[in-house]
């Protein structure tokens, strides 16, 4: 079947990878660089090269999944690559079929009756997309599945393969342990480095699929995003940092005893590029004293979709009150909740004193295991391993947003850490409430 399309050189030059004796094959780097298309292309055509195969594409979130794979890059791959080939997608099992009776299925690991269905199967090929937000623990029992035996159109076996991508995070991640390192997390145990293979791909590597604005974004944005949306780079944990990897203890579910829950808000001045994110973080508190970070809706985002995103949070998580900073956004975070929603219970915080000392409280509590995380998260977790005790004293050019709107939380679940020790004075002032 001849192919109409053109793939990038990078594209090109990472076939052979593709097609190699690797079983496991990474591409790490920026944002847009090609690295799904790329992946996508490879299970379609695997799936036309061996008739009655099966293929899985894994996200964290179905939605994802679905939204981003399946009604866009796969469309669009058949539409380039083969667009005389009918397929049919099957809306309420969630896969798509081929004339020669070759399946890929799409999963989102949020859904444990669908991951128990679709693992329920063998397939040849599992792919593992956006991995950065995938724990370890998912990614080792999907692989148990990838048994498949299946006969090619020239007769020969269809090889095995995993692919996995990611915008790359720190060098904590399984990723990087796995192919970088050649280690296991799961026991620390070396690996069979023969069987893996990685790749970086980056935005500029697809140019004539990309816009010079979009570009001068990346290359605009502060210098840790930079580095792993545009420099495609795995980054090193700070050493004087307040927060290390190994203070994040996580549990999968949210527990049923929380007796209190907090979205607390960091407003951001504007939403241009270079512009801080909005600070979105919603925490609950148990009957035990022990906190969970539930969700972080953190980004850039005009002041009527920064409540928006807080409202639902509230809503979604039955909350408590909404906490939101004074000290950048005036009354501007009251006036746009009051606006929205008049009868929301609401508290401004003022700091008093400097980022370092109100977080220093709060990482103590994690140093002592009183806070969890309900799953990973990532962006917020780097920015905690980033943020050191000289901060104050620092230019460093960009607010930590995310670690801003935590501590507000945290504080408000737990006010004895708003005492200064021996004044007797807050470290955060609150300014006032509605409802």
């Amino acid at each position: 079947m001849t192919l109409t399309f053109r793939l990038t050189d990078k594209q090109q030059s990472l076939r052979s990878m593709l097609k190699g004796t690797a079983t496991h094959i990474l591409l790490y780097g920026g944002s847009r660089s090609g690295k799904t298309f790329l992946f996508v292309f490879a299970i379609v055509t695997r799936a036309i090269m061996a008739p009655g195969s099966r293929h899985v594409i894994f996200r964290k979130h179905g939605v994802s999944v679905k939204h981003s794979i399946g009604k866009d890059t796969l469309p669009k791959a058949m539409q380039l690559a083969y667009p005389n080939m009918p397929y049919k997608w099957h809306e309420k099992d969630g896969y798509f079929s081929f004339p020669n009776g070759s399946e890929i299925w799409l999963c989102g690991l949020d859904d444990k009756e669908r991951v128990d269905k679709v693992l329920g199967k063998e397939y040849c090929t599992l792919y593992f997309n956006e991995a950065s937000e995938i724990p370890l623990a998912s990614f080792t029992v999907a692989m148990t599945r990838l048994a498949q035996q299946i006969k090619r159109t020239d007769g020969e076996m269809m090889s095995h393969k995993c692919y996995v991508d990611l915008n790359p995070t720190t060098r904590n991640h399984w990723t990087y342990r796995l192919w970088i390192d050649g280690i296991n997390p799961d026991g620390e145990m070396p690996i069979d480095m023969e069987d893996y293979a990685y790749e970086v791909v980056n935005p500029t590597d697809n140019l004539p699929n990309l816009s010079a604005d979009y570009i001068a974004r990346l290359e605009a944005m502060p210098d840790r995003q930079r580095k792993r949306f545009f420099e495609g780079v795995y980054t090193a944990d700070v050493e004087n940092a307040l927060w290390r990897r190994d203070m994040f203890k996580r549990v999968q579910k949210i527990p049923d005893d929380l007796i209190r829950i907090v979205i607390a808000i960091d407003p951001a001045i504007s939403n241009e590029v270079g512009s801080d994110e909005t600070g979105i973080i919603t925490v609950g508190l148990d009957r035990g004293g022990n906190a969970y970070v539930l969700g972080d809706d953190s980004g850039k985002y005009k002041p009527e979709q920064w409540v928006q995103k807080a409202v639902a949070s509230f809503d979604h998580f039955d909350g408590d009150r909404i906490v939101g900073e004074k000290n950048q956004g005036g009354d501007m975070v009251e006036a746009v909740l009051r606006a929205h929603r008049p009868d929301i219970p609401y508290i401004g915080v003022q700091a008093t004193r400097g980022k370092v000392l109100r977080a220093e409280p709060v990482a103590a509590l994690y140093e002592r295991g009183k806070v969890f995380h309900v799953g990973r998260f990532d962006i917020l977790e780097d920015q905690l391993c980033s943020f050191t005790s000289d901060y104050d004293r620092k230019a460093v050019g960009m607010s930590p947003d995310r670690v801003d709107a935590l501590v507000w939380a945290l504080t408000e679940l737990f006010p004895r850490m708003t005492r200064r020790k021996g004044s007797g004075k807050p470290i955060i002032r609150s300014i006032g409430t509605i409802a």
